[in-house]
C-alpha cells in the first residue's frame, strides 16, 4: 500500500533562511560551514527535546520523503509511514488543501513559517503547531521542505480541563453561597409555614411605619385567625393544625408580593403586612384570600379537612396614628369578626378628626 521506506539523507542541507549572512559573513568559510553542518545535525535533537516531530517533504510535488515514527502512529500508519505520497493521499481534501497552501507559503519565503493546523485522523482529533522552513540539497533544484510538528493536543486539553475545573470550583462557590442564603433565610422562617418569624415581622412592620410616616404614604396590617374546626377534625390534633399551617403559608405567599411580609403569630394567628395599600384595597384581596381558604382542601391520613378564617384589617393613617394604635384597631377588627361567626372580613373603623 505504501512505499518503500526512504533513508533520509544526512542533514548536512543548507537552510535558505537568509539571515543567517549577519554572523556566517564574519567568520571564516571553512567555520561557517561547519558551523550550518553542526546546525543540522542539532535541528533533529532539538526537535526532539521541544517534543517536536520532523517531517521532510518534496517541495515540488509535496510527497513525503521522511516522517518521523511516532508521528506516522499518531496519524494511524502503525510501523509504515506515507512515505512517497502527498497530503491528498493522506488526508481529506480541506486539511490536505489546508497543508499544501502553508507549505507553498513557507517554500517562497526566506524565514521559517509557522501555522497551525487541527484535523481529525484515524479517530483522532489533532492540534499542530507546525514550523516549515525551505532547504536546498546539493544541487539546485530540487528542493524540500523541513518542518518541525508540535502536537498542541495534550496542552489543549488540560486547558479545556482547566477551565471546566474552575467553572465547577464557581458553580460550587454560587451553591455554596446560595446555601449561606437560604440557611440564613430558613433561620427567619417558620418551619411549618415558611413564613417569616415573628421577630422579622416586627423589624418589617416597625420600618414600614417610618417610611410610611416620612413619605405620607398608606399601608394596611392584617390579622389571620383560623377558625375552631369541627369536632370531627378536633380528634386529629396537632397533625391536623399543621397541614393548615403548611396550607396556609402557600397561600399567603401566593397572594402577596416582594415588597409584603406575613408571618405566623401563633398555633391559630398570622399576620401580612401590605405595603402601600390602603384600606379599600386590603379589604379586597384579603377577601379574596378568605375564599381561597374556604375552598382549600387539606388532606391527612385520607381525610379531607377543610377550614376557614377570620380576618381583621386595619390602616395607617386612615385607622390609626402609629404603631401601637394600628395593631390595636387590627385586633379589634379581627374580634369583630369573630364575634360574627368568624370566615369573614372585618375593616377597623376610620378615625375622624375633629377641625
Amino acid at each position: 500500500m505504501l512505499s518503500t521506506a526512504v533513508v533520509m539523507p544526512q542533514p548536512t542541507l543548507t537552510l535558505t533562511d537568509s539571515r543567517p549572512s549577519a554572523w556566517t559573513g564574519a567568520l571564516d568559510a571553512a567555520v561557517a560551514r561547519e558551523v550550518q553542518r553542526s546546525l543540522g545535525h542539532l535541528w533533529p535533537l532539538l526537535a526532539e527535546r521541544t517534543g517536536g516531530r520532523l517531517v521532510v517533504k518534496d517541495a515540488g510535488d509535496g510527497s513525503y520523503l521522511w516522517v518521523d515514527p511516532a508521528l506516522a502512529h499518531d496519524w494511524g500508519f502503525g510501523a509504515d509511514a506515507p512515505l512517497g505520497h502527498s497530503d491528498a493521499d493522506t488526508f481529506d481534501a480541506a486539511t490536505a488543501a489546508a497543508l499544501r497552501s502553508a507549505e507553498q507559503t513557507a517554500a517562497a519565503r526566506s524565514d521559517p513559517l509557522c501555522s497551525e493546523h487541527r484535523f481529525e485522523r484515524a479517530g483522532r482529533r489533532h492540534a499542530y503547531q507546525v514550523l516549515r522552513v525551505g532547504v536546498a540539497g546539493a544541487a539546485e533544484p530540487p528542493r524540500c521542505l523541513v518542518s518541525v510538528w508540535i502536537d498542541e493536543t495534550p496542552a489543549r486539553r488540560r486547558d479545556q480541563q482547566l477551565r471546566q475545573a474552575l467553572e465547577q470550583l464557581e458553580q460550587l462557590q454560587h451553591s455554596h453561597a446560595a446555601l449561606q442564603r437560604d440557611g440564613q433565610d430558613q433561620a427567619l422562617r417558620d418551619d411549618r409555614s415558611g413564613l417569616y418569624t415573628p421577630g422579622l415581622f416586627e423589624d418589617q412592620l416597625r420600618r414600614e411605619m417610618d417610611l410610611s410616616t416620612r413619605d405620607h404614604r398608606e399601608f394596611s396590617l392584617v390579622f389571620v385567625e383560623i377558625d375552631p374546626p369541627p369536632a370531627d377534625a378536633r380528634t386529629l390534633g396537632d397533625a391536623a393544625l399543621a397541614r393548615v399551617h403548611e396550607a396556609m403559608g402557600r397561600l399567603l405567599r401566593g397572594n402577596t408580593r416582594a415588597m409584603d411580609a406575613s408571618c405566623r403569630l401563633d398555633a391559630r394567628r398570622f399576620a401580612v403586612l401590605l405595603s402601600g395599600v390602603g384600606l379599600a384595597t386590603a379589604h379586597a384581596r384579603m377577601e379574596g384570600l378568605r375564599r381561597q381558604c374556604a375552598a382549600q382542601i387539606v388532606v391527612l391520613d385520607g381525610r379531607e379537612l377543610g377550614f376557614s378564617v377570620a380576618m381583621g384589617v386595619a390602616s395607617f393613617p386612615h385607622t390609626a396614628h402609629d404603631q401601637d394604635e394600628l395593631v390595636a384597631a387590627c385586633e379589634s377588627a379581627l374580634a369583630e369578626a369573630r364575634r360574627r361567626g368568624g370566615n369573614r372580613v372585618t375593616l377597623a373603623s376610620i378615625r375622624f378628626e375633629g377641625a
